[in-house]
């Protein structure tokens, strides 16, 4: 029985489709189903694909829903126990998706196992080692600007970043699918969140090697776009996944951490956007479906209350690193 099928989502990609493919072509583990779900795209992206890879299955969106509404639609359509979501800007190693088959089935009770994603232009420099979240509400790749030479070594993470990431599918009929209402960004945060709440665990695989470009379909680290929907999808995810009682007792840090990013951004030039995103935010958040709380899991909101500040000091020892070149 075929146990995966590797979903890649496209909203005008063309330039990225050829060394994608390429890469999975050359996968030692063959047995895979490959899903491509394009949002729409204009830039002959499905001609590319119909053309040259007439035998992949094509998922055609009616409009761009985004990176939840896209890879929602590949995982309801897949009927293997495993869905691999890859960004189209990735060229994976060849032993990437039997490792990381591998990975999930060393650890049963793991919802999803993030791959070892390294710059794909600086092959010198780490972009992810799984995602990671800290009492200031900052979301933060671990690795991210370090030397690739490191992080080799398996271990729980916050969350698996979704650019190159394997999950357990049938999970999502427990926990709820990629919530569309964040369309892009901290969408991945928020799923591995809630799968944390219900008892999973979210991994790192060293073995799996990913070389991403990084914001390939949004162009650039930074843009009114995407600050403004990372801002507002900050606060959605800190109202549904915290109990009131969470929320008050990281009222304080919470409060800073805004106040911290947003003074960061005036100084990129994008304040105005990521207050704008803010108070959209706290505007629409009751539009948000909010984890409802469960006696049962109190155990696991303590141990993600220890996570959050443990990685406060991880994010603290890795921003010095990066930049005093440790």
């Amino acid at each position: 029985m075929t146990k995966v099928t590797i979903i890649i989502p496209n909203y005008n990609g063309l330039q990225f489709m050829e060394p994608c493919m390429k890469a999975l072509d050359a996968q030692h583990y063959k047995d895979y189903e490959l899903l491509i779900v394009d949002n729409a795209s204009t830039d002959g992206s499905n001609e590319y694909i119909e053309q040259y890879y007439s035998q992949v299955k094509l998922i055609k969106m009616d409009k761009n829903y985004g990176f939840s509404g896209a890879v929602n639609a590949g995982i309801k359509a897949a009927k293997t126990p495993y869905v691999i979501l890859l960004n189209n800007d990735t060229e994976v190693d060849e032993n990437y998706v039997g490792e990381m088959v591998k990975a999930m089935e060393k650890y049963p009770k793991a919802f999803s196992v993030s791959a070892k994603m390294i710059q794909l232009y600086q092959r010198e420099l780490m972009d992810d080692a799984g995602d990671m979240y800290c009492l200031l509400g900052w979301a933060f790749q671990r690795g991210v600007g370090n030397s690739s030479a490191g992080y080799n070594t398996e271990c729980k993470v916050f969350s698996a970043c979704a650019g190159a990431a394997i999950y357990r599918r049938e999970v999502f009929e427990k926990i709820g699918y990629f919530d569309e209402l964040h369309f892009a960004y901290l969408e991945d945060l928020d799923v591995g969140y809630r799968a944390k709440i219900a008892g999973y665990s979210n991994r790192y695989c060293p073995t799996a090697i990913c070389y991403h470009v990084g914001s390939g379909t949004s162009g650039s680290k930074y843009n009114d776009f995407k600050v403004r929907l990372a801002a507002r999808n900050n606060v959605y995810l800190n109202y549904k996944n915290m109990p009131f009682f969470q929320l008050l007792l990281n009222a304080l840090p919470l409060a800073v951490g805004f106040g911290l990013k947003y003074r960061f951004f005036i100084k990129q030039g994008y304040g105005n956007q990521y207050k704008s995103g803010f108070l959209e935010g706290i505007r629409t958040v009751r539009n948000s479906q909010k984890v409802k709380f469960r006696l049962k899991n109190i155990g696991n909101y303590v141990k993600i209350e220890g996570e959050l500040l443990v990685n406060t000091f991880i994010y603290i020892y890795e921003y010095a690193k990066r930049k005093l070149k440790l």
